[in-house]
């Protein structure tokens, strides 16, 4: 029977605690987990453990945080563990080659797409945003590009019509730590595969930034139901309504003929929003003003008015 591997597993964010909890329950050793620096958090900005940290702790992990990983100090941290394998997942840092070839197995990545789909740092949001309707997490062998590596093993999943990158973020998450323990289980038998990815196939999730949220009520309803899926939680779908700021969390397509200019509210029943848009219309159902809560529409609308004919933009 084969022993089992020594891991220095490598996260940051809620989305690698799963994974790390599926290594905890397996045999294998976890040596030491790394994870970024504690980050200023809320009000107060007070220095806060990131999720693994917080999971590592909890389990009696060493945890190692360094403000950069390319020194010689942390380098040798790594050397003197003397781990079979990496298990990186959303880390936040980019691994060089020296310390790739630390651990005698080399370093499996859980990534949050079907690569070479989504490449980079958001691929839930994106492959929403996009409209896919098609996901999943691959594990791979990491190289010294950025999801890049060879392929090992990959599940898919359906994404649901009205599913969030929250929601979906979730599902990928426990998806992937299974799919994490089923790779190791094949690593450590001998019928582990690689695949080379293929390099013309390739697609892009850049990290996603406040001004992405911003609607184009130009673009077809479908799109823009797509976009505020995708941007909610975090960055947000937003618009601007009589010089407010309107967060727009859930919306619904409503095919209709439309003959006002894109972004003109609609004439509709009390309690409701229905925006025009570059095809069809949009049902706005949750929104947010600029320093209130998120509420149902007519809620909000009991508190603030936005008359037929505005414009949004």
């Amino acid at each position: 029977m084969n022993r089992p591997l020594k891991i220095v597993f490598m996260g940051t964010p809620d989305f690698a605690v799963p994974p790390l909890q599926a290594l905890h329950d397996s045999p294998h050793e976890v040596v030491a987990v790394v994870s970024q620096p504690d980050r200023p958090k809320g009000r107060g900005r007070k220095l806060a453990p990131s999720p693994v940290k917080q999971a590592a702790m909890a389990y009696g992990y060493p945890v190692l945080q360094p403000d950069k990983v390319q020194t010689e100090k942390f380098h040798q941290q790594l050397t003197d563990l003397a781990p079979d394998l990496y298990v990186v997942v959303a880390f936040g840092q980019i691994l060089p080659q020296t310390l790739l070839d630390v651990p005698a197995r080399g370093a499996i990545n859980v990534h949050a797409s079907l690569l070479p789909r989504y490449r980079g740092a958001a691929p839930i949001q994106w492959a929403i945003i996009n409209g896919d309707r098609e996901t999943g997490v691959t594990t791979m062998m990491m190289d010294k590009g950025i999801d890049t590596g060879d392929i090992l093993l990959m599940d898919k999943t359906a994404i649901g019509p009205v599913e969030t990158a929250a929601d979906l973020h979730d599902r990928l998450s426990n998806m992937g730590a299974h799919t994490l323990v089923r790779t190791l289980e094949r690593l450590q038998d001998g019928s582990l595969t690689r695949t080379v990815q293929d390099y013309e196939k390739a697609t892009y999730a850049p990290m996603l930034k406040k001004k992405d949220g911003r609607i184009d009520w130009s673009l077809p309803a479908e799109r823009l139901a797509c976009l505020i899926r995708g941007m909610t939680p975090w960055p947000g779908a937003y618009t601007f309504g009589d010089g407010r700021r309107l967060k727009i969390f859930k919306a619904s397509v409503l095919e209709r003929e439309i003959n006002v200019p894109p972004g003109t509210i609609l004439e509709c029943c009390p309690g409701e929003l229905r925006v025009a848009t570059g095809r069809s219309a949009l049902a706005v159902q949750e929104i947010q003003g600029a320093s209130g809560k998120r509420l149902p529409i007519d809620d909000f609308l009991c508190g603030c008015r936005l008359p037929d004919g505005t414009c949004l933009g």
